[in-house]
């Protein structure tokens, strides 16, 4: 993808944040826009900070921000506030040494949403910036939206309202809103910050056009400015790993030995935790399926545990030869492999771009953020998931063997396939973002 003009090393100063899920498209679109011709500073906090080995082609640009770890508790708000106020003077510093060392290229800021001092900086220099989003386009709408539906008194939802599909925004259910059982004003808090990036110059979207149409539509229409649609982005880029836990390899080896899309893959992300009992149900959901699994459990997965200790007693030797339980897994790897038949997962972003692009059906289970919106699209509209309405045995047991076993699964599975080979069509000379990733090289090319 790219690099079929050889253009001057003009510099691009990326702005990542320390969530896992903003990261890994930040570096992506790095790896994307080098082999494009573009000379990549990569600003990041210590927390969380990328390793510089792994990419070579990158200047890395470390910016303290007095955390040990990410607070996702009842602080949020706070913690994104402290973090962008701490590491706002030494990027302007930055910048400003290096407007001088460049005299002959403009530099454009493109920085993740949540890390919004950097348009602020960019402004104060007279500096263009450029917003990557790294959720869903369809998520969007339905944040947007969150203002005028606590105005109404909608927010947060009533359980008797859970199942009702909000007005104007088909095909969404009001269980399906992010922070839908927010209180008010942490709710109004989050929208206040999202509201501090004001002058951007465009807004990249991790997407492909087929998949999410009108949304796109919906938000050219509302923001008024460029939006280049680039994915996947996991697709494009050449680069390794960007995991920060580190990735157990040696479950490739297991699903070499595994027969063609026999394999449940069960992840949850690297926030998400669970309690004993759902643990408990989970494992034993699996161990009933009696289908192949490969099972992520963090350490940490439940609070307090070290790593598999609260599993239920009996389930190892259960699924002794059936199932590989690890801490970490190489997902990329993992959802290529033949032997793999679905996903169980979080319906993070970067995580349905990834099973999407593989042709791999999921089993949705959000936690949290983007992610709810993200299942309703996978299962309700581009019909490659299975909702997991409550995590029961039975229940998770059935999910299974409907996706592995059943016609329905193989249905999915089709439909699955078809997206990986438009996706892959997105991405050819002449596709969609493709076409959108010259744009944006034109546009910040002309910016000089």
């Amino acid at each position: 993808m790219g690099g079929e003009r050889k253009r001057s090393s003009k510099p691009l100063v990326l702005v990542a944040s320390p969530f896992q899920g903003h990261m890994t498209p930040m570096l992506q679109l790095g790896s994307v826009l080098h082999s494009n011709g573009f000379s990549i500073t990569f600003a990041h906090t210590k927390l969380n900070s990328p390793d510089p080995s792994n990419h070579p082609e990158f200047l890395f640009l470390p910016l303290s921000d007095n955390f040990s770890a990410i607070d996702a508790s009842a602080n949020y708000t706070k913690f994104l506030e402290a973090l962008n106020n701490n590491c706002k003077t030494q990027l302007q510093d930055h910048l400003s040494r290096k407007i001088k060392d460049e005299m002959n290229h403009t530099i454009t800021v493109i920085h993740d949403n949540i890390m919004y001092f950097a348009e602020e900086v960019a402004s104060n220099l007279n500096l263009p910036s450029i917003v990557l989003r790294s959720c869903s386009a369809s998520y969007m709408p339905a944040f947007l939206s969150l203002s005028y539906l606590h105005a109404k008194g909608q927010l947060p939802v009533r359980d008797s309202m859970m199942e009702e599909l909000v007005p104007d925004l088909h095909p969404l259910r009001y269980k399906d809103l992010p922070f839908h059982s927010t209180p008010t004003e942490v709710a109004t808090e989050m929208l206040a910050l999202a509201e501090r990036i004001r002058t951007p110059s465009a807004i990249i979207w991790n997407t492909m056009d087929f998949l999410e149409n009108s949304a796109l539509t919906q938000l050219q229409e509302h923001y008024k400015i460029p939006i280049f649609s680039i994915g996947p982005l996991n697709q494009m880029a050449r680069c390794p790993s960007t995991s920060f836990l580190e990735e157990d390899t040696g479950c490739i080896s297991w699903l070499d030995k595994q027969a063609p899309r026999s394999v449940i893959y069960v992840s949850l992300g690297s926030l998400a935790t669970m309690d004993e009992t759902e643990l408990a149900e989970t494992a034993w959901g699996l161990a009933k399926s009696q289908q192949p699994f490969l099972w992520v459990v963090r350490p940490g997965s439940v609070s307090g545990s070290e790593w598999i200790e609260f599993l239920p007693e009996g389930f190892m030797e259960e699924v002794r030869g059936t199932g590989v339980v690890l801490k970490w897994a190489p997902q990329k790897q993992v959802l290529a492999h033949s032997a793999v038949g679905g996903f169980w997962s979080h319906c993070g972003w970067n995580s349905t771009l990834e099973s999407i692009t593989e042709g791999v059906p999921m089993i949705c289970q959000p936690v949290m953020g983007d992610q709810c919106v993200n299942s309703r699209y996978l299962s309700y509209v581009w019909g490659v998931g299975l909702e997991l309405e409550i995590l029961e045995r039975k229940v998770v047991e059935s999910a299974i063997r409907r996706l592995l076993v059943d016609v329905e699964g193989e249905e999915m599975r089709r439909r699955a396939n078809s997206m990986k080979e438009k996706a892959k069509c997105c991405m050819c000379k002449g596709g969609s973002s493709f076409n959108s990733l010259q744009e944006l090289v034109e546009l910040i090319t002309l910016s000089d």
